[in-house]
């Protein structure tokens, strides 16, 4: 698959039969109620954490699940070397809470984690009864779950309560079908989003295969005739902010790599918010200060 950059080079399309967003429509029009969502096999989040001393850190949060594998991996920007790797499906550990330590730079992490009460309803990422947290130089830096982060902190017996981190970017790896369907803050203040992706074609009774993209049961963008239009990118507005929405489903359709030519390959979709001063698309090697990104891989079966 050509790289997300040379997504916007010469060779990419803009589609004009595009909607924007002050043509919202109901998703219920569009989506087969006899199709699941595919599922999330891989959610890596990218945090950035501001301890009391001003120092900043980046921290990855990937969680993984597979025929094998299913579990949690830490790492931190300073130390792109895998930190912390826990598998819950594996006979030599299985150990679903507990704490471990380890120093990357002259510092000092600690993460606590609970999942042994996890609820993942059948995607890599659990929804609930759990936590994870992470101690930076004996100082809150990350905690994630929905356990009360009051109690988990007197847990671990620090009286910094206060974490102040954010998350900067987001990567989700789905493998199934044609629809797909995630959450998204796309910034601090805002709410959180219901986000929808399918791509209906032959096997529906289309003639040309289409893509609708959703949110919060609101079409924002229609791409018609897909298989043309395979790349394009499109500007929709969410919470007052202006987010570019990216599109490569080139590989669905023109694979080489597989046996049948066609049907089986990684599309991707990107969204990313867009500071107002800056007019250029997302690259993916540049990640700014106050922007959003969440991109996702969709791989059919």
């Amino acid at each position: 698959m050509m790289g997300l950059i040379n997504c916007y080079s010469e060779f990419s399309v803009q589609v004009s039969e595009s909607s924007s967003c002050s043509s919202y429509k109901n998703v219920s029009s569009c989506v087969s109620p006899n199709l699941p969502p595919s599922i999330l096999t891989a959610a890596t989040n990218l945090y950035k954490t501001t301890l009391s001393t001003g120092n900043h850190h980046l921290i990855t949060v990937t969680w993984c699940r597979n025929a094998t594998t299913q579990g949690l991996q830490i790492s931190s920007g300073d130390d792109p070397t895998m930190a912390f790797r826990l598998n819950t499906n594996s006979r030599l550990f299985r150990k679903k809470k507990g704490s471990k330590a380890f120093e990357i730079n002259n510092s000092k992490f600690e993460v606590f984690y609970d999942l042994s009460s996890a609820q993942y309803h059948a995607g890599a990422e659990p929804v609930e009864g759990y936590y994870v947290l992470v101690m930076v130089d004996s100082e809150l830096a990350l905690f994630v779950g929905d356990m009360a982060e009051e109690a988990v902190v007197k847990k671990v017996k620090t009286s910094k309560q206060t974490a102040k981190f954010s998350l900067l970017s987001r990567r989700e790896h789905f493998y199934g079908n044609t629809l797909y369907a995630t959450k998204a803050q796309f910034s601090d203040a805002g709410t959180c989003h219901d986000i929808m992706i399918q791509c209906t074609g032959d096997d529906d009774g289309v003639k040309y295969p289409s893509l609708s993209v959703s949110i919060d049961k609101r079409v924002v963008i229609r791409v018609k005739r897909l298989q043309w239009n395979f790349r394009g990118n499109q500007t929709i507005f969410v919470d007052g902010l202006s987010v570019d929405l990216m599109w490569d489903v080139h590989d669905w359709f023109f694979n080489t790599g597989s046996r049948s030519g066609s049907g089986s390959g990684q599309a991707v979709f990107l969204f990313r918010t867009r500071n107002g001063l800056d007019s250029r698309l997302w690259l993916e090697d540049k990640v700014k200060k106050k922007e959003f990104s969440l991109l996702i891989y969709a791989t059919k079966s």
